[in-house]
């Protein structure tokens, strides 16, 4: 082999770019929020001219021998962003699927009459290579037909060639722990009792993710569940409330149905047509935005801002650049309800807009707007807060038409890869739409999240915050102060089943010294298929 330096050196520079599989390229849909999918297309580039490969200078000291290969013999297929990458480590294999790849060219020239163009020394070495690696050739051929076969059975066998089917069942055991219920009067002593009863409940969804294009995502979920909330009844207060939580009884619904596309290189368009929530439509810059996999309380997933308001909508994102996007979303409370004072624009609404950059690498900063208004009344009740805060920050006028006026500050800060900050500030302005008072409501929190601690897929968090609490209003403030402090540890035990123990405390419940400190504390397993 070394009496032909010339093509011992252009077969060494096949590299894994003439293999499909080792082609990884793959394209997401939306990032960090559940608008996305995973579905991806990747195709080999077949080079025909050696400056089509961006990292290949004249002055490379192969560059003339992989010119002759790309020129005269055709063989060689560069990644899809235009790069050959000639200076990866390959391995033999990689090395004998370029030369079979070579081979099966030359022989396609031979066959359509242009040997001439084949010169009987490479002939020669192509020869001898095919000796020197014959048992990876073998191997290959081997792996290739094992494939093949495989291929064939999973088409035969798959539940659609455009939607992809998975699952996830949750089963959890859950419950509550300090002394006395919180109340809502500063009378300490007629504090309801605790319902500290350990319960075992259950969520399961399934989960229909299509996609047409390659590029966009129709998903839809079916939900059923029996777990029921810690809140009014059990604890006196809705700052208990588990991430998970939730109760029909485990009659199958319809729990998300939305569509996303992309208008042009830019520009990405969601409808949803039945009940989501504001942060479907954004990134939330959360670590801990699933309900599933993430921390366990409610208030700890991501800004209560976003949950001024659910309904069915729609939002378009515009990517400045890869580092800054711009989204405008629109929901409506009732807008399947054709009657006075409901549907899509003379109802309870919610629109948002957020600015989401990176000033730094590995910093991402969300910059929120949400203007909100809720009728109240028998049909739906006021809930600014989506069930996070006391009850004063969830209804600062009671039960009447209100208005809100939110802004947030989200913040996603990946030090290393194995330890992330975050955490929010949000500030809202509420106005009664049928009297003059005003309320101002905060909430912050701070959050460490330690992704693969102890073990690939692993998840450890710690959560420190202030529920939502009325901290200035024409009627009534919170008296005091609520904290918030969690802990959680995910152990992903195989690739399909996750347990996750936590616990989470409520000093002074409803932001009120008279109430007794709550503990709240769960495992929750999640099974994934």
């Amino acid at each position: 082999m070394l009496f032909y330096p010339t093509v011992l050196v252009s077969s060494f520079l096949f590299s894994p770019a003439t293999l499909a599989s080792e082609v990884p390229v793959s394209q997401q849909i939306q990032p960090k929020s559940t608008m996305e999918s995973g579905l991806s297309q990747t195709n080999e580039a077949q080079v025909t001219s050696v400056s089509q490969l961006s990292d290949v200078q004249p002055t490379d000291w192969a560059f003339v021998a992989l010119q002759s290969l790309v020129e005269r013999y055709g063989c060689i297929a560069g990644y899809p962003n235009g790069t050959y990458r000639g200076n990866r480590v390959m391995t033999r294999y990689e090395f004998a699927a370029g030369l079979n790849a070579c081979l099966d060219r030359v022989n396609e020239l031979i066959a359509t009459s242009t040997a001439s163009s084949v010169m009987k020394e490479d002939l020669v070495t192509l020869q001898k290579l095919q000796e020197e690696f014959a048992g990876e050739l073998a191997t290959l051929r081997s792996r290739v037909d094992t494939l093949e076969a495989r291929t064939t059975e999973l088409e035969a066998n798959q539940f659609s060639t455009t939607t992809k089917l998975s699952g996830e069942a949750i089963f959890a055991i859950a419950g509550v722990f300090g002394g006395d219920a919180a109340d809502g009067d500063n009378n300490p002593n007629n504090n309801p009792d605790l319902q500290d009863n350990l319960i075992l409940a259950e969520r399961v969804r399934l989960n229909l993710d299509t996609s047409f294009t390659g590029k966009d995502h129709l998903k839809m979920r079916l939900q059923a569940r029996n777990l029921t909330p810690f809140q009014d009844r059990e604890t006196g207060t809705r700052m208990t409330r588990l991430s998970f939580d939730g109760n029909e009884n485990n009659q199958f619904r319809i729990s998300e149905l939305y569509y996303s596309f992309p208008v042009g290189d830019k520009v990405k368009v969601v409808v949803a047509p039945i009940k989501t929530d504001l942060n479907d439509f954004v990134e939330s810059l959360s670590p801990f935005e699933s309900s599933s996999r993430g921390n366990i309380s409610a208030f700890g997933r991501f800004n209560p801002v976003y949950r001024s308001l659910g309904g069915a909508g729609l939002s378009v994102t515009y990517d400045f650049s890869k580092r800054a996007n711009f989204t405008l979303a629109y929901l409506a409370g009732n807008a399947a309800d054709p009657t006075e004072k409901n549907g899509l624009f003379d109802g309870n609404y919610g629109a948002l807009a957020q600015l989401t950059f990176e000033p730094i690498k590995n910093l991402d900063v969300g910059l929120t707007y949400v203007h909100a208004y809720n009728a109240g009344g028998s049909n739906s009740g006021v809930n600014l807060t989506g069930n996070t805060g006391s009850a004063n920050a969830r209804r600062p006028f009671g039960n009447v038409a209100t208005s809100l006026d939110s802004f947030g500050l989200e913040t996603y800060w990946r030090i290393s890869p194995k330890f992330i900050l975050s955490g929010w500030f949000g500030y809202s302005f509420a106005n009664s739409e049928i009297s003059d008072d005003s309320a101002d409501i905060l909430n912050y929190s701070v959050g460490l999240a330690f992704p693969d601690f102890g073990g690939e897929g692993n998840l450890a968090g710690i959560i420190f915050g202030m529920p939502p609490k009325v901290i200035n209003s024409s009627l009534i403030d919170d008296p005091d102060t609520s904290l918030h402090i969690e802990a959680f540890y995910r152990l992903q035990v195989t690739d399909n089943i996750a347990i996750t123990p936590g616990v989470f405390v409520i000093t002074n419940p409803e932001h009120n010294t008279n109430n007794d400190t709550i503990f709240v504390g769960t495992v929750r397993t999640t099974f994934r298929f």
